[in-house]
């Protein structure tokens, strides 16, 4: 991606997650609510992802899932126990994942590009891999889009840790990597739409 790339990309983040964020706050601030009844906790969501170059930075997401002693796995599939009722339903309609419009408009994250990962994943990339850490992790993406059900196929595999690393992860990396390689701002519209409406 050139110089003239990133701007444009950047002043179109900019401005369309001002625009969202006008538009969404009303339902952050009522799924935040309705978050902290479920999870008997404060309902937003903060962790640390791999962003742009490999830096750490905070993801801002809904609570979805409530925290049961014993259990602890970085994978999530549609029979968690811990995912909420609430949560249920805002991570299928991707409610949870309005305050990440914050994120964009900071410059952390981006509307389109690599979904962000926990550390292990994406901080591990080597070689051409990396050219992924060059622009900030996003929102929605087309490795996103391939793996919108990613939570039903994990549920249908014996190790779900092993399948995510060992394939879906893979994958993702060559999409993504594919993506920068491509990119145009006609793109990251097209995926926006796909993303919004199905």
């Amino acid at each position: 991606m050139t110089k003239n790339q990133w701007i444009i990309k950047r002043v179109f983040d900019i401005a369309l997650s001002i625009i969202g964020i006008v538009l969404t706050l009303p339902i952050m601030i009522l799924a935040l609510f309705i978050a902290s009844i479920d999870t008997h906790s404060f309902g937003l969501f903060v962790q640390r992802r791999v962003g742009r170059y490999g830096k750490v930075f905070l993801v801002y997401k809904i609570k979805t899932m409530r925290t049961i002693e014993g259990f602890d796995s970085s994978v999530t599939t549609d029979n968690d126990i811990r995912i909420t009722k609430s949560g249920k339903i805002m991570r299928k309609t991707k409610i949870d994942e309005l305050p990440q419009l914050f994120n964009v408009l900071f410059g952390s994250m981006s509307f389109v590009g690599a979904r962000p990962d926990v550390e292990g994943f994406a901080d591990k990339l080597e070689g051409e891999e990396r050219i992924i850490l060059s622009i900030p992790p996003a929102i929605t993406g087309p490795a996103s889009l391939k793996y919108r059900n990613e939570e039903s196929i994990l549920a249908q595999q014996k190790d779900p840790e092993y399948y995510n690393r060992e394939v879906i992860w893979k994958d993702k990396v060559a999409i993504n990597k594919e993506y920068i390689y491509n990119w145009s701002l006609r793109s990251d519209i097209e995926y926006i739409i796909k993303t919004i409406v199905p």
